[in-house]
């Protein structure tokens, strides 16, 4: 029986971009700040909707960056045998939850004001939106280059444009309640900022639930990766194969084997990393089992 291991990856994809995340989590920290403020004293409701938006991405990348910084240090304790890679999808998975509830938290009370409506003093609120816009594109050029590498980017990227979508909305009340005086025009803005929340939380939970229950990473065809590694020379079939996600960028597997008596073990090996590499996954377990050997592999009863 041979055994082959490839390790690659040591640290989340995320890790890469720690200036980034610091950078934007003080802009971002900032703009809440503000708009709570502005939001509070001029009575808008679309101010204080995107503040709350703004305040959870602030704590999903403070959580981010915490789990990047736990992740990348090694683990003293010997029963954490993949360290603390998966505290960064848990901490996505809480943000998700998290904008849930604010954009629950702004439906409800977007609702009260369209029967009641609230005077809106609309100058401090185009200004103060014009600057989230702003703010808003600055983040979101900082966290987009990481997007397309780890999952906690990406979602964090997508809650900056949406940010900035919702500040776009608020400009937009400003000026129409400023030239109209038509007071609607906030709730209703916030309403559209919650509409907005919900199915990227819906879609960030989605995600964060596939790596956390261990499903095969998203465009992996299980099977023809099986088939590729049944077509190498030497390989007779191929059970117990298994590729998942283990955290942003890290993507894992493990397979049996069965080869033919005359089989050259190590170029199988190298020729099974090289299928499993090229389709991106750099942590592979392989077992070769010889054909001849009954008995040398028993079936998982799981």
């Amino acid at each position: 029986m041979s055994h082959g291991h490839q390790h690659g990856v040591v640290a989340p994809a995320s890790a890469r971009h720690r200036g980034r995340l610091l950078i934007t989590i003080g802009l971002l920290a900032a703009l809440a700040l503000v708009e709570v403020a502005v939001g509070l004293t001029t009575g808008s409701l679309a101010l204080l909707s995107d503040a709350g938006h703004v305040a959870v991405d602030v704590f999903g990348l403070a959580m981010t960056l915490a789990a990047v910084t736990a992740a990348t240090r090694p683990s003293r304790s010997a029963h954490r045998t993949f360290g603390l890679y998966r505290i960064e999808v848990v901490a996505t998975l809480v943000n998700a939850a998290l904008l849930a509830g604010v954009a629950i938290w702004v439906l409800v009370e977007a609702v009260g004001r369209l029967r009641h409506p609230v005077d809106v003093a609309p100058v401090p609120l185009t200004v103060t939106a014009l600057g989230a816009l702003v703010v808003n594109g600055v983040a979101y050029a900082l966290l987009h280059r990481g997007a397309a590498e780890a999952l906690s980017l990406r979602g964090a990227s997508t809650e900056v444009l949406a940010d900035g979508i919702a500040a776009l909305g608020a400009l937009v009340a400003g000026v129409v309640i400023w030239l109209t005086g038509w007071r609607t025009a906030d709730p209703v803005v916030a309403i559209g900022v919650a509409v907005l929340i919900v199915p990227r939380a819906i879609g960030l939970g989605r995600a964060a639930l596939r790596v956390l229950l261990e499903a095969a990473p998203p465009g992996m065809d299980v099977a023809e990766v099986a088939a590729a590694l049944g077509a190498l020379p030497g390989v007779l079939e191929v059970h117990d194969l298994h590729v998942w996600t283990l955290t942003s960028g890290m993507e894992a597997a493990t397979a049996h084997l069965t080869v033919s008596e005359d089989a050259k073990t190590p170029a199988v090996l190298t020729a099974a990393r090289g299928i499993l590499s090229g389709r991106g996954v750099e942590h592979a377990t392989l077992q070769l089992e010889p054909a001849d050997s009954p008995g040398c592999c028993h079936d998982a009863r799981w």
